[in-house]
């Protein structure tokens, strides 16, 4: 290894799944990071302890659990916990550190320990930001286009994006992360964070790359035996489905709309994966690829149909199984190239593996493992409550092979065979045989709960909460809808 500290780029994506790369078998795309996981680090079994943005992402700059730092919701006005951030260990360790696109904090302005932040907040204007890709787009004869699309900002409605291919938020986030390497300081170490927006929706590739999806043939999304009866769902599913009304069908896999969302998804991904080459290059025309580390994750993924279900907010492998895969030759020359890692991985493990990589001390507060340390967790938990009626209350723990899911509204439980059934089609939780294992995780998941979670267990068992009322919900499906955003709107209050 280099006698110089190692540079690191972690890459964040927005509801990219952990299986959804060429290299896996998808029908997807992805030479680049299939490169990278050949010749890195891969874990498969990495999970989104909270999979929706704000706590997943606060779980990956803080290394704290949901519990800890306070979010399993979604609190757009939460600030962030007062501790030590990874950029700011990785500065206060003589690194500069750099971040181009999302952040998803509040103030949106804050730069959690960065020293700089070229913003993209995906048009969230509700807080009185004018990011930086808002003032980019005006600059270049566009101002409050970057939703003239009519795309959705949470549904998986598509069409090619709208504007130049040079316009494009992927495209832009790469530009300001290649700008930033190359006006490093040459005498410092680096630190550069570049988060994606997509492929979260709206899903608008560029020409180019929807034409290179346009006569794919696309798979049917798996929809599981307890999926099929509506009647028999968890009655938030029933809620979530029935809320779901103005997306794509996804119980139909013929249905235009849905292939259409799902070849754009795809075609999302394929932008992404070869901007990504160019921010490698820059590395590499600066002579810093050979002493780099990468990581490259996911703050969640996204049902994209699978068992009737689109986005997030769920425990199942779509929406909780996230891409953690290492590279780079610091990386090889200390773990080996080529391989996977079967430990189970989550988000508040990011920061500690970053820093035990890269030689900087950890925090004591940091709850999460270095994914490339001795100690390896038996269990996993993840938690997630709704906002609304027509999200999910549920939690989740799992070990290397099963997962257990529990609704507390109408005490519904599912138990999934991962090794067997990885697309988690087949609920065995009335299989005798499998008892002890239900028992060891039903145990396992009633001591991690907390902040009145505890009022569902009654005599040592699970009991839940009384089910709920499943009408749809009065908003069709709108609520995250932008328009043209020039004049900028008043803040919220």
């Amino acid at each position: 290894m280099s006698d110089h500290p190692p540079h690191v780029l972690m890459v964040c994506t927005d509801h990219w799944p952990g299986s959804l790369f060429g290299c896996r078998g998808a029908p997807v795309l992805t030479p680049t990071c299939d490169q990278l996981m050949r010749g890195g680090v891969v874990f498969p079994n990495a999970t989104s302890e909270c999979p929706v943005c704000i706590p997943a992402r606060r779980s990956q700059m803080t290394g704290l659990t949901p519990r800890s730092h306070g979010d399993r919701v979604y609190s757009d006005r939460m600030l962030m916990p007062d501790v030590p951030t990874l950029a700011s260990c990785f500065r206060q360790a003589g690194y500069q550190c750099y971040a181009s696109g999302k952040l998803h904090v509040y103030p949106q302005r804050d730069r959690i320990g960065f020293d700089d932040v070229a913003l993209c907040e995906e048009g969230r204007m509700q807080f009185g930001c004018i990011d930086d890709y808002d003032s980019f787009l005006a600059a270049h004869g566009h101002a409050g286009e970057a939703f003239a699309h009519g795309m959705g900002n949470n549904q998986h409605h598509a069409r090619p994006w709208h504007l130049d291919e040079a316009l494009h938020p992927t495209t832009w986030i790469t530009r300001e992360a290649c700008r930033m390497i190359s006006r490093r300081d040459p005498t410092r170490p680096g630190f550069w964070y570049v988060s994606y927006v997509g492929p979260h929706p709206p899903s608008v590739p560029p020409q180019a790359y929807w034409d290179m999806y346009r006569d794919v043939d696309m798979p049917a999304p798996p929809i599981g035996d307890w999926a099929r009866d509506m009647a028999a769902l968890p009655d938030d599913l029933r809620a979530r489905r029935l809320a779901e009304a103005g997306e794509p069908d996804a119980l139909d896999p013929h249905a235009p709309a849905a292939l259409w969302a799902r070849r754009a998804f795809l075609a999302s991904c394929t932008h992404i994966d070869h901007q990504l080459r160019l921010v490698l290059g820059a590395l590499r025309e600066q002579g810093l690829l050979d002493n780099t580390i990468i990581l490259f994750t996911a703050d969640h993924g996204d049902m994209l149909g699978a068992h009737g279900l689109w986005a997030k907010r769920v425990f199942y492998q779509g929406s909780c199984g996230i891409p953690f895969f290492l590279a780079g030759r610091p990386v090889t020359e200390r773990l080996g190239g080529g391989r996977s890692d079967e430990r189970l991985v989550c988000l508040a493990d990011v920061m500690p593996t970053l820093l035990d990589l890269a030689g900087v001390a950890i925090p004591e507060h940091v709850e999460g493992l270095s994914a490339v340390g001795p100690v390896e967790r038996e269990l996993c938990f993840g938690e997630i409550d709704d906002e609304q009626q027509g999200q999910c209350i549920s939690r989740m723990i799992r070990d290397r092979r099963y997962k257990f899911i529990y609704y507390p509204r109408g005490d519904h439980r599912q138990l999934f065979d991962l090794q067997e059934d990885p697309l988690e089609c087949h609920n065995l939780i009335a299989v005798e045989t499998l008892g002890p294992v239900r028992e060891r995780l039903e145990s396992a998941l009633m001591a991690e709960l907390h902040d009145g979670d505890e009022a569902w267990v009654r005599d040592g068992r699970l009991v839940g909460l009384s089910g709920h009322d499943c009408a749809p919900l009065p908003d069709p499906g709108l609520s995250g809808q932008r328009g043209y955003q020039f004049p900028p709107c008043p803040p919220r209050r």
